[in-house]
């Protein structure tokens, strides 16, 4: 009975259905196809993207608990190729050690007693340089800094500038995003990870010397070797600079292009923490997350063949109908709790407490603080699937 039961179901399932994408259109707007997805084909394989996309919140959340089929180990993939194998791209014991050893640095406790100060006194000074200012970009000249200097305390590369971070987190997102193999987009990616290893040479002595709380400090004294030390900090680089830069901007442009809501926040009735995880939910800054698929799988009537390639697209559970009530209105009361905005499985951001007090503790109540009629002075263009954000938002105080 077992076995014809399996019969049943092995004969049930099959290929994923073709959907197919103009590639432009999704970049600059993914929405309308992934709620085609999960109406139409919420498992479906995209030829332009050469991968099985997970659209609904519920198989994303289990698909990624499912390391022994949906790896993180991708050896040929591009962000190993191109950023070394850290520790996103491990599975199991080896992904264990390396996140507990960058616990240290990450915890909710040494945020809260070592970075959030930091955090503020960056902040305010970059407020500072923005007072005499009638309009500026917002993404340039606040969410960037901002999110860069908090990146130089944490990783340790204070010999970078916030510029610096900006430009080779953006080259490391390009480059493992460049899946049309674009060469002079890998080529500027080299670039980047060059100017990360050297400014690790540069600081190394100096760190040992005088140990900090920083990344580079203290995964070597947690006894990683040092090749896992300049991936796992090109990783904090390259999802710790754009999440929090676009998350800062898009959530102020959310609270803008919504002043009821704007109304609420500002009289104190909702915390800042739910305007960045509504904003985070309903615009997700990271929209998806690549994986291999170790072993022959069959998941909701589709079969996964091995070493094909699996997107979970976070930016899509984010927006379930089935989970979240009006899942494309932005609202900062509503519960967030079922979000994919960190992720859902063992890989859950390692990062997620020094996000949320850069951006709901410091950067959007000082910057409405010292901006109180801070206004949108012309439209927001916005751009990317993979990673999402404004490209520029001039603001008006």
């Amino acid at each position: 009975m077992v076995a014809t039961v399996g019969l049943c179901i092995k004969l049930s399932t099959m290929k994923a259905p073709e959907y197919n994408i103009d590639p432009q259109s999704f970049w600059l707007d993914p929405y309308p196809d992934l709620k085609k997805m999960r109406k139409e084909a919420p498992i479906c394989f995209v030829p332009q993207l050469n991968a099985t996309l997970l659209t609904k919140r519920d198989d994303i959340a289990t698909c990624e608990k499912n390391i022994e089929v949906f790896s993180s180990d991708q050896p040929g993939g591009l962000m190993t190729v191109l950023m070394g194998e850290n520790m996103m791209r491990k599975d199991g014991e080896q992904h264990q050690l390396e996140r507990k050893q960058s616990f240290l640095s990450l915890s909710p406790k040494t945020v809260r007693q070592v970075w959030t100060d930091m955090f503020k006194s960056d902040a305010t000074t970059v407020l500072a340089e923005l007072e005499d200012k009638e309009t500026f970009d917002l993404v340039k000249d606040y969410a960037m800094p901002v999110s860069g200097h908090a990146l130089r305390r944490i990783t340790g590369l204070t010999n970078l500038s916030a510029a610096d971070m900006d430009r080779v987190s953006q080259g490391m997102i390009d480059g493992v995003s460049n899946y049309s193999g674009d060469p002079d987009v890998e080529q500027n990616c080299h670039e980047c990870t060059a100017l990360i290893d050297r400014s690790i040479d540069e600081r190394l002595e100096e760190v040992r010397r005088e140990p900090d709380m920083s990344m580079l400090s203290i995964l070597p004294q947690a006894g990683q070797s040092m090749p896992s030390v300049r991936a796992n900090i090109k990783l904090a680089i390259s999802g710790g600079q754009n999440e929090p830069r676009d998350a800062i901007a898009g959530a102020v442009w959310a609270l803008l292009t919504h002043a009821e809501q704007q109304e609420v926040v500002l009289a104190g009735k909702v915390k800042w923490l739910n305007v960045f995880e509504e904003y985070a939910r309903w615009v997700s800054p990271i929209g998806m997350s690549p994986r291999r698929i170790a072993k022959a799988f069959s998941w909701n009537g589709v079969d996964f063949e091995p070493e094909s390639r699996a997107f979970l697209m976070f930016s899509s559970g984010n927006r379930d109908e089935d989970v979240f009530e009006n899942p494309e209105s932005f609202d900062v009361t509503r519960n967030t709790a079922r979000a994919l905005s960190f992720g859902a499985g063992p890989h859950f951001c390692a990062g997620a407490a020094a996000s949320r007090a850069l951006i709901a503790d410091v950067a959007l109540p000082l910057l409405f603080e010292h901006f109180p009629s801070l206004s949108l002075s012309e439209e927001v263009p916005f751009g990317g699937w993979a990673f999402r954000g404004p490209l520029k938002m001039m603001v008006r105080k």
